[in-house]
């Protein structure tokens, strides 16, 4: 049964809310958010702390020691990064016993993909709105292991690999251009750079596939990209993942993909398989695997990676007219 979003009295029981920030996320758009922010939650009468991150992997850092401390909410406060960043640490302080914290999301990053696959406004107003309606559901995160992460690392959206991965490496290379525009120009360029498709297996939980595959998505929630609709009708507290798998196409039938999958129509492309499964290995017998988790890098030339589903694992703030 869908997990139903519930709404928490927040008079009862005051929360303490921790704002981590991205500076730098949206080419300083984090970082001129920061009076808005304050003056809101002071106004709003929120009991909060806001600290800046000051390099990659501190907001993960930050966030563990948040629940350490006694934090109720975390904030991410950036893009999709740092919503991944916050998600591992909230993680890693449950797996150690240091305890559970919710999550918020203020969107001033780029893509802010995982924020629209969970229901949270990216209107910077709204999301500090619903901080005090303080309207939650729990939802699935994702784990994969691999590549720059033999251990393992978390994702609240979804794993790409290969042709969006590439796609998502060439759009950060980009200085003039941002947001879905990045992606688009992107996509375009990556048709003649990553053009022969990897021969992979793929393992599921109850059944094998072997093809050469220009793209594997493994989505908890919707969208990535800025605008690609990998999984229409993915489901972030359903127990499984949704994976949307592209067979080697044509250069001219990958402009058509492109089209379909920003209106979310691929499925019905003969090239497109989808699945669902609460696991997967994904390995490569000819060719590599290029691959990020919620847009950051888990490898270029990856062998092989190891996702699980974990069912129900952290409450989200979510946006009240969503």
């Amino acid at each position: 049964m869908k997990n139903q979003p519930v709404a928490l009295s927040f008079a009862a029981n005051m929360p303490k809310y921790k704002i981590i920030v991205n500076p730098i996320s949206g080419r300083g758009t984090g970082e001129s958010a920061i009076p808005r922010i304050e003056k809101f939650s002071a106004g709003a009468g929120l009991d909060f702390d806001l600290v800046r991150t000051e390099r990659p992997w501190h907001a993960a850092e930050l966030a563990e020691s948040a629940v350490a401390a006694g934090f109720d909410v975390v904030v991410s406060t950036g893009g999709d990064g740092t919503a991944n960043e916050v998600i591992n640490g909230l993680m890693r302080a449950k797996e150690s016993g240091l305890g559970t914290a919710a999550l918020a999301v203020l969107t001033v990053g780029r893509g802010n993909d995982f924020a629209f696959s969970m229901g949270i406004s990216t209107d910077l107003e709204a999301g500090l709105q619903a901080l005090v309606h303080n309207r939650r559901k729990r939802i699935d995160i994702g784990r994969v292991a691999g590549g720059l992460y033999p251990e393992g690392r978390y994702f609240g959206n979804g794993v790409g690999v290969g042709f969006d991965a590439v796609v998502g490496f060439e759009a950060l290379k980009m200085k003039r251009l941002h947001g879905f525009a990045s992606y688009i120009v992107a996509a375009l360029k990556t048709i003649f750079l990553y053009f022969q498709a990897p021969k992979v297996h793929i393992q599921l939980e109850d059944e094998e596939l072997t093809l050469p595959a220009l793209m594997v998505s493994v989505m908890n929630g919707v969208r990535m990209g800025g605008g690609f609709m990998m999984a229409p009708q993915g489901c972030s507290d359903d127990g499984v993942f949704d994976l949307c798998i592209a067979r080697q196409v044509s250069r001219p039938q990958i402009f058509a993909l492109i089209a379909r999958f920003m209106q979310g129509t691929q499925v019905t492309h003969d090239a497109i398989l989808t699945r669902q499964s609460r696991r997967l290995t994904v390995t490569t017998l000819e060719g590599v695997l290029p691959a990020h988790a919620d847009g950051e890098t888990l490898c270029t030339e990856g062998a092989q990676l190891t996702l699980e589903l974990l069912p129900l694992q952290i409450d989200l703030i979510i946006s009240s007219e969503r």
